[in-house]
């Protein structure tokens, strides 16, 4: 008899903490969602408001007198490599800070890159790592939302990814190495062997995905 109210008892404490476990999991699995929706319409908006003022600034006068100013033949930048990349400060979202647009049109990606990375920023939308596009070593992190950097282990060598910083400057790369590399493989990331790294956690945050992108040949 007692043994039999033992069992119960156990059956009743397993039902219950099996209960609570699958409670949890859709919990998680909400707040997962909810999350990566968040995130995509935060770089969304970012994206929308850096087009936005980006062409209000292309649109003004480089002069008092209204007259547009003679283009250079040779960009700031191949003139000066070590000059600070150009920066649309966006005040409706804090004050952030972007240097420039990311594109990788074989995932349908177009994503604004934050100046400074924090964890708060990386939330939001990618961000500079380290380095530069100028100087041909630039690293940019993201989080694996599926709107920001998810899908990153999809891609393919050769796959054309494009970034145009904040004064029009292209830089065309194609995929060239995707390895994993873990989170203390701080040198490795940002060596300066690659003119361009994106990286993102995998799901478990054991290690991270790695593309490494060459300069486009065409």
């Amino acid at each position: 008899m007692m043994r039999d109210k033992r069992k119960n008892r156990l059956g009743r404490f397993f039902t219950g903490a099996g209960l609570i476990l699958v409670a949890g999991a859709v919990l998680l699995l909400m707040y997962n969602l909810w999350d990566s929706r968040r995130a995509e319409e935060s770089q969304e908006e970012i994206l929308a408001e850096y087009l936005s003022e980006n062409k209000k600034a292309s649109e003004l006068p480089s002069d008092p007198d209204g007259e547009a100013a003679d283009s250079q033949d040779i960009p700031d930048y191949l003139l000066n490599p070590d000059m600070e990349m150009p920066e649309f400060t966006l005040s409706s979202l804090g004050d952030i800070s972007c240097i420039g647009i990311l594109e990788i049109p074989s995932l349908d990606l177009q994503l604004p890159v934050i100046s400074e990375w924090s964890y708060p920023a990386l939330r939001l939308a990618p961000c500079r790592y380290t380095g530069s596009a100028y100087k041909g070593d630039l690293v940019i992190a993201a989080h694996n939302y599926q709107s920001h950097f998810g899908r990153l282990k999809t891609l393919s060598t050769g796959s054309e990814v494009i970034f145009t910083d904040a004064v029009g400057n292209r830089f065309v790369y194609q995929v060239a190495v995707i390895e994993a590399l873990t989170p203390w493989s701080v040198e490795d990331m940002t060596s300066g062997k690659w003119p361009l790294s994106l990286f993102t956690c995998t799901l478990d945050s054991q290690n991270r995905v790695t593309v490494r992108c060459e300069y486009s040949e065409q």
